[in-house]
């Protein structure tokens, strides 16, 4: 039997960290040596959570979590941090899963040069949720067809990072596709540009921040009479992110340099 992969997961007393600890708990073939979380540092990750099984040290920092031999470091802390510890990981040797938002076209450029310098495989996912990758799936698909397209991105009042990973995501799949048409080019726009979204990848994208929300996104299609939404809307679970934060560890060594979306490994 294959020894198990060496995870370390940054973030792992946090909403979605933590859920993904607990899913590795619960594998055969994946053990967490480290964990990276400033409020429980010097604590076993077990007491910190609550949760027998995972005998693993917390430290303060990436770097003194990466002393530990492992083969895949989880990235789930803040857009401040995750830079830096995803260039620390790399070079101590890790393949990375993303699952922080917030990071920029330039730096996954950066980390993409890392990566491959490195022969290391990073995959970023805005979201682990199967029913976002398959919404994203089916956007990409509508946009083949139709030519006027926004994207709306929910979450709740706390959140920094605007747009979303997982809306980011969405527009770069979508400008690969085409460029949003606009029946209004921006430079025409009578009152504050602003109102009609940040422009991403040839894509308009609307941040909405307020409670109620958890994390959504919805891509918008509008033809002459008719128009088409695709929505994705998280709950306040994290458990749906587990199993695809799984198979990214699973698979991310066997890629090289920066992929984007979960569904680059789903058909591997």
């Amino acid at each position: 039997m294959a020894e198990p992969i060496r995870v370390i997961v940054a973030g792992a007393t946090g909403w979605a960290g933590s859920a993904l600890a607990r899913g590795i708990a619960r594998t055969d073939d994946l053990r967490l040596v480290a964990a990276v979380a400033r409020s429980a540092a010097g604590r076993r990750l077990g007491d910190a959570l609550n949760e027998p099984a995972l005998d693993c040290p917390v430290h303060a920092t990436a770097a003194e979590a990466l002393r530990a031999r492992a083969g895949v470091f989880v990235e789930y802390t803040k857009p401040d941090a995750a830079k830096a510890n995803i260039l620390a990981a790399l070079a101590a040797g890790c393949h990375v899963v993303v699952g922080t938002s917030g990071l920029t076209d330039a730096d996954y450029a950066e980390i993409d040069d890392a990566a491959r310098a490195s022969g290391r495989g990073v995959l970023a996912c805005g979201n682990f949720a199967i029913t976002a990758v398959l919404a994203m799936r089916f956007a990409e698909i509508a946009a083949r067809y139709l030519d006027h397209f926004e994207i709306v991105d929910t979450a709740h009042e706390t959140k920094v990072d605007a747009p979303s990973g997982t809306a980011r995501e969405l527009a770069a799949r979508l400008g690969r596709v085409k460029e949003a048409a606009l029946g209004v080019p921006l430079e025409q726009v009578r009152g504050p540009r602003e109102a009609r979204g940040a422009r991403l990848n040839g894509v308009q994208v609307h941040s909405v921040r307020m409670p109620g929300f958890v994390i959504g996104v919805e891509a918008i299609f509008g033809a002459p009479g008719e128009r088409l939404h695709i929505r994705h809307e998280s709950g306040e679970s994290a458990q749906p992110y587990v199993g695809g934060a799984l198979l990214a560890i699973r698979r991310v060594n066997r890629l090289v340099g920066v992929h984007r979306g979960l569904d680059t490994v789903m058909d591997a």
